[in-house]
């Protein structure tokens, strides 16, 4: 956890984090209020707080006297919602960025092309010198 957002708002984004990931994978439960407090030693009304934020949002939904569950569709309402901030947060600074340098999108693009081919063979390098468990 970390000092620059509450408690209750990291949690939700380590449940969001856990869904996008498969972690908790759709209609499959997810910790309890009380697994969650004890687990990340805080407050039970924190981590209420924390996974009511995703009940609102409909990402999670309550089965009476069973627990709190992935709702349908959450992955990919998740994935939208950080596609938007992604574009907001970097890809629109990137373009204002390159208009200044007078980079045309086609040579941006290219740019992100050519850099994501270099850094390819790296990361599969990394992949295949994982031992298997």
């Amino acid at each position: 956890m970390d000092a620059s957002q509450p408690i209750f708002r990291q949690l939700a984004l380590r449940i969001e984090q856990g869904i996008v990931d498969g972690t908790y994978p759709e209609e499959t439960q997810v910790p309890s209020t009380t697994e969650f407090s004890a687990f990340l030693r805080i407050n039970p009304a924190t981590a209420n707080k924390g996974i009511n934020l995703l009940v609102d949002a409909g990402i999670l939904y309550k089965k009476r006297g069973i627990g709190m569950f992935v709702a349908h569709g959450a992955r990919r309402q998740l994935l939208s919602s950080r596609r938007e901030a992604f574009t907001q947060q970097y890809v629109r600074p990137l373009l204002a960025e390159a208009a200044r340098l007078e980079i045309t999108p086609e040579d941006l693009s290219g740019m992100i092309r050519r850099t994501a081919a270099e850094d390819a063979p790296a990361a599969d390098l990394t992949a295949t010198a994982r031992p298997t468990l």
